[in-house]
């Protein structure tokens, strides 16, 4: 029958639309200020509680609610107040073992949090964060690349068995290395240039020994610093990426620093935490029985067997470019890892020599604590002192040489993922330590904020009284799917597409307002024309949506091209455009062609109507009788 949809694609309309505004409304929701505390073990317990419990009815400050799992507990507050002197009770109760972070706790109810509601993400511009500038310690990068290569130099010599007298790293830039006599300091500068080819080399004598001097150029200096500075960016916003932070910052200042900003944490606490998560990978080999003491270190695997492991690094995390947790040909875990091409030379070298030997893999973490020194005043303060730990988290055999991507066997399931993700997302090329923190508050401010939303409101309201006024009824469908199409667009990038609303993303939503109704303009458009041209109402209706398709879809597929390509090249706040835009286009064109045709075949589907409430348009003229 003319304009009559089927039940059941009535019912997916209507299914649509009740799931956009269920997924929607949690936006509504305004949420609690809470305290997060957590601890570097992650594994809060009763016995935390009572302490926090305590503290905060020692302080007198109210606080309603406390929600506790296995890593983490929360307390929400009435206030911003409470909040503040909440997290200092807290903090002097548990001490430095413990982080305690100002968080925001969601209201929105237990049933919609179960099946997937929740709100969407805000940017930096309207929500705030944390701004940490991390400086990158170039010396220990340039230090930390040729201790690698005195590595390498011994274990080349050693395997031509040409002998020594000493091989000792002079400064940070600077290799030494002591010969006998002449004849063994060519042969071993010819072999060494192969291999070494951004050092520059120079022979010297010093009484009676034959030295050569393996230095670092200037340019190679420059090219490590350019090198380290970006690999340790790409690590950052991998790791930060990782732990579902929306839309990060993470952008180069100046010759050694790096700019971190999290939209959304509110404490830098929780968020050195976060960052303190990222360490320096290191390959070594398993110390030799009868090893002097001072050529290895003793560590402990993850199974309480305490480890030798030598002093000489094989190779450093930096040289890993991909890696990957799988299953071998018998189903067991094992971890899969390719080097760059200078980390396969490396590996394979010291592998062949070596088969039979265990190699042990380093994760080194910087961490921070509490200290209190004497200022120059004479008065005790709390300051921040960075640390490194290290553990061993594999212990392996080498089974035959190692080529550029090989494999780490004898894992468990979950050791396994846990490596594949600490190497793929924890190994940076020099150590970096926090010289600033702030808490920042939305960069657009309050007001801006303010004025977006009121001008998503005005605009939705211009558009509602001019389509209600000149199309009348058909108007009132097209305000109804504008309607519906606004709680789709919420809706998706609050679940379905978890996309970061920014202030420039509120201007792409109300360009998509006034967007919306223009397939319905064009449809309705085309009505009046069927009528005015003598069709009757139901022809007239069914002609209008079938003729403004083609046109409608082309003017959008083009509109939605440009909006893709702009998320593609464009950053910040033109990709915060692009993604509401696009989502935008989507939804209304399912809104303004099925959802008004859904209302309107309601109104006058399988009706015989003589006219349509759809405005003026030119009558046809009648012949005289």
């Amino acid at each position: 029958m003319l304009n009559k949809y089927p039940l059941w694609k009535n019912l997916l309309v209507l299914l649509v639309v009740l799931l956009g505004f269920l997924y929607s409304v949690p936006n509504l929701y305004q949420n609690d200020e809470a305290i997060q505390v957590t601890n570097t073990n992650l594994d809060i317990n009763a016995a935390d509680l009572a302490v926090v419990t305590t503290a905060l009815e020692a302080a007198q400050v109210d606080f309603f609610g406390s929600e506790q799992d296995e890593t983490s507990l929360l307390v929400r507050l009435n206030s911003v107040e409470d909040q503040l002197r909440a997290k200092t009770a807290i903090e002097d109760a548990l001490g430095d073992d413990y982080i305690v972070a100002l968080n925001l706790a969601p209201t929105t109810p237990a049933w919609m949090q179960a099946i997937g509601a929740g709100q969407m993400n805000l940017g930096l511009d309207l929500q705030g964060g944390v701004h940490f500038l991390m400086e990158v310690d170039m010396d220990a990068a340039i230090e930390r690349r040729m201790r690698d290569n005195l590595g390498n130099v011994r274990s080349i010599l050693r395997e031509l068995r040409i002998r020594t007298r000493g091989i000792n790293l002079l400064g940070i830039d600077h290799i030494e290395v002591r010969f006998a006599s002449l004849e063994d300091r060519r042969n071993a500068r010819s072999e060494l240039l192969d291999n070494f080819s951004e050092l520059q080399f120079q022979n010297r004598e010093f009484e009676d020994l034959a030295i050569l001097d393996m230095l670092l150029t200037p340019e190679t200096q420059l090219q490590i610093q350019r090198d380290t500075l970006q690999a340790n960016r790409t690590t950052l916003l991998n790791r930060v990426d990782a732990l579902g932070v929306a839309e990060p910052t993470v952008q180069q200042q100046g010759a050694d620093r790096i700019v971190v900003e999290l939209p959304g944490v509110q404490d830098p606490a929780q968020a050195i935490r976060v960052l303190q998560r990222i360490a320096t990978m290191e390959f070594h080999l398993e110390a030799a029985i009868g090893a002097p003491s001072l050529s290895y270190e003793t560590y402990t695997t993850p199974d309480g067997v305490p480890v030798n492991v030598d002093n000489d690094v094989i190779l450093q995390g930096d040289r890993i470019s991909s890696v990957r947790s799988t299953l071998d040909q018998n189903g067991l875990p094992q971890v899969q890892i390719n080097l760059d091409a200078q980390g396969g030379n490396q590996i394979n070298r010291v592998t062949r020599n070596n088969v039979g030997r265990n190699m042990d893999i380093l994760l080194i973490e910087t961490k921070s604590r509490t200290v209190i020194v004497t200022n120059d005043a004479g008065e005790e303060v709390e300051e921040t002192e960075f640390f490194e730990e290290k553990r061993l988290i594999s212990h392996a055999t080498i089974q035959t040489a190692l080529p550029r991507t090989f494999v780490i066997t004898g894992l468990s399931s979950r050791e396994a993922n846990e490596l594949s993700l600490l190497i793929k997302s924890g190994s940076l090329a020099a150590p970096m330590t926090i010289v600033e923190q702030s808490v920042i508050g939305p960069t657009m401010g309050k007001e801006n904020l303010e004025q977006g939303i009121r001008g998503v409101q005005v605009a939705a309201a211009l558009v509602v009284m001019f389509m209600f006024f000149y199309y009348r009824v058909f108007g009132l469908a097209a305000n109804c799917a504008l309607i519906m199409n606004i709680l789709l667009i919420f809706a998706v990038m609050s679940t379905i597409i978890p996309a970061t609303l920014t202030l420039p993303g509120i201007v792409g939503i109300v360009l998509t307002v006034g967007m919306a109704v223009d397939a319905n303009v064009l449809i309705f458009t085309r009505i009046r024309e069927e009528l005015s041209d003598g069709a009757t109402p139901q022809k007239a209706i069914d002609s209008g949506y079938d003729r403004a398709f083609t046109t409608i879809l082309d003017a959008n597929i083009t509109t939605f091209l440009v909006a893709a390509v702009l998320f593609t090249i464009g950053t910040g706040p033109v990709k915060g455009f692009a993604v509401t835009l696009m989502i935008g286009i989507i939804t209304s064109m399912f809104t303004s062609i099925v959802g008004t045709r859904a209302l309107i075949n309601l109104i006058y589907g399988g009706r015989n109507v003589k006219t349509l409430a759809i405005g003026n348009y030119a009558k046809p003229e009648t012949a005289a009788s």
